[in-house]
């Protein structure tokens, strides 16, 4: 006889994996490319997977911990992975919300990038506080790294959201 849970089971187990994988490729993509995932200057392509919520809301958590994760290897270490994770929590339950109501996947994806690179404020506001850089430049530079890592990485998941239903 069939467990009537088993259904409801299975697919929290099939979400749990979904979000682990993202996690996990979040974490690998910005660690194998460290030299360039932190500082100043930084094009950190696993800001990529920020899209990923745009079309299912529980990549908000799994990104949000790859970010966590991730951050254990920034050279600010424990402050980088409270303010990191906490931030980059926010901006995609914002972005979420804000393009909910959007039908077009490229606006949505264009609104998304947008406000990712206006939050790096909290990265610059790190990297001034500790290594006393001018706040705005380095806004300007994080923001820039973000916009361009978003742009490619939004290409690519556009294109895999083409062959994968990423809502599922």
């Amino acid at each position: 006889m069939n467990n009537p849970n088993s259904q409801t089971q299975s697919w929290s187990v099939v979400t749990l994996t979904k979000m682990a994988l993202i996690m996990a490729l979040y974490v690998i993509v910005t660690i194998f490319l460290a030299p360039f995932s932190f500082g100043a200057i930084q094009l950190r392509f696993s800001e990529m997977f920020n899209y990923l919520p745009l079309f299912n809301k529980r990549y908000i958590v799994a990104v949000t911990l790859g970010v966590a994760i991730s951050n254990f290897a920034s050279p600010l270490g424990l402050v980088d992975v409270i303010i990191g994770s906490v931030s980059t929590c926010l901006i995609l339950l914002f972005s979420y919300y804000v393009t909910k109501r959007l039908k077009n996947q490229i606006k949505k994806m264009v609104l998304t990038a947008i406000l990712c690179s206006f939050s790096m404020f909290t990265v610059a506001g790190q990297l001034t506080y500790f290594y006393h850089l001018p706040f705005f430049y380095t806004w300007l530079t994080v923001a820039l790294g973000e916009l361009l890592s978003m742009t490619i990485g939004g290409i690519l998941i556009y294109w895999i959201n083409e062959k994968i239903d990423l809502t599922k």
